[in-house]
This record gives C-alpha cells, structure tokens and sequence, in this order.
C-alpha cells in the first residue's frame, strides 16, 4: 500500500459552532489589540487605548480555551460564558475606542456595563465548571 491508497479520515464529530465562534473571535480580540497595543505605543494617544488593547488582548487565549473546551466537554453555561464575554469586550473597548479616537463616549455606562459583563463570564464560567461532563 502506498501513501496515496491511505483513506482521509474525518473527525467522528462535526465542527462545533462554539469552536468556530471562539477562534474567530479569539482571533479578532487578538488582532484588534496587538494594532490597539501599537497605536497606543507610536501615536500620542489616550491611554484608554492601551487599557482597551490589554482587555482583548487579556480575554483573547481565553476564547481559544473555550473553543477547544466546547469541542472535547459539555459545559453547563459555556454559550452564555462566551455571549457575555463578546458583549462586554465590545462595550467595554468600544467605549474605551470611542473615547480615544472620537473624543466621546460610546453612550453612558458603557464600560462600566461591558465591565461588569465581562467580570460576570468569568463568574458563570466558574459556576458552568461545577457541571462538566463528558462528550
């Protein structure tokens, strides 16, 4: 038999949409902060901006972690976990963004909100931990 006669495999399940959802995210928050990050270091900028580039570039591993978590676990809360991630990174930079580029805010409470949003993932994240189980 040669190595051209060997059968592909395919993965016993399907990609998740979890998986795709948290790489490409993790990707984007990735991105989005290293050029935050070297906005904020080459160009008299706010230093809002550099807090808004560590938030994402903080969270993104964690997106990662929790796209490979979704495809090998079942994890109570692990969708909510990563929607409450999203929303409060948006909110929390983009307010942090519109402050350092527009001089304005986003709207009122807007970081406070996507701050505690993001605080709140991590909390359901540690309460979705006490109900793992296996795929």
């Amino acid at each position: 038999m040669t190595m051209y006669d060997k059968k592909i495999q395919t993965p016993a399940e399907p990609t998740g949409k979890l998986l795709r959802a948290g790489m490409v995210l993790a990707g984007l928050c990735g991105a989005a902060g290293v050029v935050s990050l070297a906005l904020s270091a080459h160009a008299d900028a706010s230093p809002t901006l550099k807090t808004a580039a560590q938030m994402l570039l903080f969270h993104a591993p964690l997106f990662l972690g929790l796209a490979v978590l979704s495809q090998i676990r079942r994890v109570l809360l692990l969708p909510l976990v990563m929607v409450f991630l999203t929303v409060g990174l948006g909110l929390f930079c983009g307010d942090l963004f519109m402050r350092a580029f527009a001089g304005s805010r986003l709207f009122a409470m807007s970081a406070p909100i996507g701050g505690m949003l993001v605080i709140l993932s991590w909390l359901t994240l540690a309460i979705g931990a006490l109900r793992v189980r296996p795929k």
